[in-house]
């Protein structure tokens, strides 16, 4: 129904938007990091939408690409899984490691979610296995980044610390010890 919306950012809060749409003001939910990049107040912004629709509930969720979008949709597809749950999925890491860590049969990075237990995890990579396409390559990264992520992690950061510092370590920088490193430059700051 509401497949995409365009307008004016009226406010920007950490869970949703409210975009100023021909007059009408939504309130769009988007993950954390979709949120993070948008423009700010009073800017234009372009959202792929997905219209959510139960007894008395309607919420509009909003992302920059067709491709998360689309991958949202595959998660509330799965059964028990909301689109909170799925939000709280894109939120926690980028979509090319969400993939190669479905692919890859990995656990960790989906349990790191609130609600999200082990067995919800098994049961997102059971059902998605098969419906995404990932590279090798990607699933290589995603294993190096996850000793990154266990490295940082003994040495007392939060994982919120390290996520964030991770999005910000360019991807040219490859192999554990020198993506450690420069986490560590980062989280110095």
């Amino acid at each position: 129904m509401l497949a995409l919306i365009e307008g004016k950012i009226e406010l920007k809060t950490e869970k949703f938007a409210i975009i100023n749409a021909g007059g009408v003001g939504y309130k769009v939910f988007c993950p954390v990091q979709i949120l993070a990049k948008m423009p700010e107040k009073g800017e234009k912004v372009k959202l792929f939408t997905h219209l959510y629709v139960r007894e008395s509930i309607l919420e509009l969720y909003g992302f920059l690409s067709f491709e998360e979008l689309e991958f949202f949709e595959l998660l509330i597809s799965i059964s028990g899984l909301g689109p909170k749950a799925g939000l709280g999925i894109l939120s926690v890491a980028s979509l090319k490691d969400l993939k190669a860590s479905i692919a890859s049969g990995q656990v960790n990075l989906l349990t790191k979610v609130s609600g999200v237990g082990k067995k919800t995890a098994e049961r997102v990579i059971l059902e998605l296995r098969n419906k995404i396409l990932v590279s090798g390559k990607d699933v290589k990264e995603l294993v190096a980044d996850d000793e990154v992520f266990d490295a940082l992690r003994s040495l007392g950061y939060s994982a919120g610390q390290i996520r964030e510092a991770l999005r910000q370590v360019p991807e040219k920088i490859k192999g554990p010890e020198k993506r450690i490193k420069e986490a560590l430059k980062i989280l110095g700051k």
